[in-house]
């Protein structure tokens, strides 16, 4: 089974972008479907400068199943790669019906339709979230899933439910769960990075804004985490690497086997202070931090391990800490308000 047509929901994001580009560089048609509601359409051209074809486009909403049927009709897919949600994790707090209704329904949608126009073959966006709170680290596949700590982890645990029945249920169904731990960086050119909306929730962009002034310090939520140097350790992967992974998760479909289920991450922790100090060294610039009170929620440490996706896929991170500092920086001084 040769998988060529690959639609990509949510292609316009910081991941799927990246995706649609390592796709595109490896011979396959990516045709990409996205909302908009936090990505711009500006990014196809510059898909297009990078990697010098410009992808096949639909703006739908993931839940419209009329308008992305469309997508499915006028193309034979040979599989789906789904990113479509919402996923900024304090507005799940506050606004949980919101995303159980987008994320839910998005993932529904778009297995109703797999199964109607017979594609077997899904990549499922998934989270380290799912994991919970650990119990030890590294994380392996094989630990329990457990109750999130906010409503857009749950989404995932949820979604990875679901597409673990539907496997169940069809024997022709290849699923691959991919949780992400936590992508960082951009696209070496600078064209395409990480561009939140409004103040970051997350490091690395909140990190470069600090660093172009357009935020007076870093905000270091708690220094007495039971970590070497007191800030909470997470598993930073370039999103470059992330991407590449999704290529290697389609080659290993295209074998048919079944339900699969892969950490991506570089199977190292890093701290946030650590992560300041590899930017500075990266950069050449100083970032100005403050200790603030621990955020409801947070752990002390997360990291995977990633052996599995080593040993089925020969992916493996290879970009460092460094490289993806300088990217995202790269990106930020190139796109000081964000993608226009």
């Amino acid at each position: 089974m040769s998988l060529k047509r690959i639609l990509v929901t949510g292609g316009l994001g910081f991941i799927g972008s990246e995706t649609v580009i390592a796709l595109l560089k490896e011979g396959y048609e990516p045709i990409v479907v996205d909302d908009l509601y936090n990505a711009k359409e500006v990014v196809l051209d510059r898909i297009e400068t990078i990697s010098g074809r410009h992808p096949l486009f639909y703006k739908i909403d993931c839940c419209d199943e009329r308008a992305l049927e469309a997508a499915f009709k006028e193309n034979e897919l040979d599989a789906v790669i789904h990113f479509a949600g919402y996923k900024a994790v304090g507005e799940s707090v506050a606004k949980p019906t919101k995303y159980y209704s987008n994320n839910l329904g998005s993932a529904l949608t778009v297995l109703r339709l797999c199964n109607r126009y017979r594609i077997h073959s899904i990549v499922f966006s998934s989270s380290a979230t799912v994991y919970g709170v650990p119990e030890r680290v590294p994380l392996f596949e094989t630990d329990p899933l457990r109750d999130a700590t906010n409503p857009y982890g749950e989404t995932k645990v949820m979604i990875e439910r679901i597409l673990r029945d539907a496997a169940k249920a069809d024997p022709t169904l290849n699923v691959a769960l991919l949780r992400y731990f936590n992508p960082i960086g951009g696209h070496p050119s600078g064209l395409l990075g990480e561009d939140p909306n409004g103040i970051p929730n997350n490091l690395m962009p909140y990190i470069c804004q600090v660093a172009v002034g357009k935020l007076p310090y870093l905000r270091v939520y708690g220094d007495d985490y039971k970590t070497p140097d007191g800030t909470g350790v997470r598993d930073y992967i370039h999103v470059v690497d992330l991407a590449e992974g999704h290529v290697a998760t389609l080659k290993k479909l295209e074998k048919d086997p079944g339900l699969v289920v892969y950490n991506l991450g570089t199977g190292k922790g890093t701290s946030v202070l650590e992560l300041v100090r590899a930017f500075e060294k990266a950069n050449g610039i100083e970032i100005p931090y403050k200790i603030e009170a621990r955020r409801p929620g947070d752990v002390d440490m997360n990291y995977a391990n990633c052996d599995k996706a080593f040993r089925e896929l020969g992916w493996k991170a290879r970009l460092t800490i460094e490289d993806a500092c300088r990217d995202a920086y790269n990106f930020q001084k190139k796109n000081p308000n964000g993608i226009e």
